[in-house]
């Protein structure tokens, strides 16, 4: 039986069940990200969403459980897509320019990822804990292995991968969680185009010439 809602009438009626989840889970990666999970209200998400706050606890039964869902939304494709590309044979450097591609692509295209992953990986509750070993630790765990294969075949310095890891996630994900505070200092185009552009070639020469053993060598 599809859950019911309240129509701009006040009279009851039914939603659609696929678009009303959806558009809680686009709402409240929004609030989310903006408001933190502790300051984040569901009246708030129901709102803005635009449907009744009892359809937030038909499809998710509690904000925690919200929470996670927004976040598992997030995470799925994206580690899908991120874990062929690392474990995929041909040339570490080129891998490695490929994954961030498409890592920095995921994320501008959601602000709200990036605050959101900050907030789950600064959390101790078991659910976001249990999350982050479901979700990040095998794409974590085939960024290592791709680092250390471009050691073992020449491509990049040695270097402490774990730390070479922790630091080129941050050259992205830091970014987009600076995003409101680098607005709010003048810098007004980080979510324009050409702002997006910019700072995407400046990750991927840091990279490279903090990285590889050759950066003017050709990572096709």
């Amino acid at each position: 039986m599809k859950p019911p809602s309240l129509s701009t009438n006040g009279t009851r009626r039914h939603a659609r069940p696929a678009g009303s989840r959806d558009a809680i889970l686009a709402a409240a990666e929004r609030i989310f990200a903006a408001s933190g999970f502790a300051g984040t209200r569901t009246d708030a998400i129901s709102a803005a969403a635009g449907v009744n706050k009892a359809l937030i606890y038909y499809y998710f039964k509690s904000k925690e459980r919200l929470y996670v869902s927004v976040l598992e939304e997030q995470f799925q494709e994206f580690n899908r897509r991120a874990i062929e590309i690392l474990t995929a044979p041909g040339s570490p450097r080129a891998i490695l320019l490929r994954f961030l591609s498409l890592q920095f692509d995921a994320i501008s295209r959601r602000p709200g990822f990036a605050p959101m992953h900050l907030q789950m990986l600064m959390s101790a509750d078991k659910p976001f804990m249990d999350l982050v070993r479901k979700r990040s630790g095998p794409r974590n765990r085939a960024l290592i292995r791709l680092l250390e294969r471009g050691i073992r075949e020449g491509e990049f310095r040695r270097v402490d991968v774990l730390h070479a890891a922790v630091s080129i996630a941050g050259l992205i994900v830091f970014y987009f969680a600076l995003a409101p505070v680098l607005e709010m200092v003048g810098h007004r185009k980080v979510f324009s185009p050409a702002g997006l552009r910019r700072r995407k070639q400046e990750v991927l020469d840091f990279v490279r010439f903090g990285l590889f053993t050759d950066p003017g060598v050709s990572a096709s």
